[in-house]
């Protein structure tokens, strides 16, 4: 007998494409600090592992927290670490903006995460969890702070995903 498996929860689409860019810019510095390193004939077992470690180090630092989200969850899992908030119990949303903007979420549990902006607007299906979610935070009366940040960041969702249904059907 063959168990069923539960659907994936809905993640961040583009994530893949970035994992595999920051995959393919480690490995291109990795092979050329390598190559330079051996036209000049200084490549040595430990050089080599340090080229490799300092590779791995741009991989970590270009990869992109990965975020997912279930009926009443948000998660964002990064190199090190996993952030995870319940949606149904948040109580305060905060928008910090200047060279990174990103928003910071908080539950009544007292975990917190901080997760960019742009991965919600770029996938509707995120939005769409995090905003049933905090749909019952308002109803249960825990959210008692930021609501007019996710009010904002909504409409700014629905222009951008309606200028995209209008370029789709050549409306636009």
């Amino acid at each position: 007998m063959q168990r069923s498996r539960p659907p994936n929860p809905p993640g961040d689409r583009h994530w893949r494409g970035s994992a595999r860019l920051a995959a393919c810019c480690a490995l291109v510095f990795c092979a050329m600090t390598l190559l330079v390193d051996w036209d000049a004939e200084t490549l040595t077992p430990p050089r080599a592992l340090l080229w490799l470690t300092l590779s791995a180090g741009v991989f970590a630092i270009l990869l992109p927290p990965r975020v997912t989200a279930g009926p009443g969850w948000l998660a964002v899992r990064g190199p090190v670490r996993r952030h995870m908030v319940r949606t149904d119990a948040l109580v305060a949303v905060r928008q910090f903006s200047g060279a990174s903007s990103h928003l910071v979420l908080r539950d009544a549990h007292g975990h917190q995460l901080e997760l960019d902006p742009r991965v919600l607007v770029a996938d509707p299906l995120l939005w769409h969890e995090l905003d049933t979610g905090v749909r019952r935070s308002v109803e249960r009366g825990t959210l008692r702070q930021g609501t007019e940040v996710l009010l904002r960041l909504g409409h700014r969702i629905d222009g951008e995903t309606a200028q995209a249904v209008l370029r789709a059907s050549g409306l636009s």
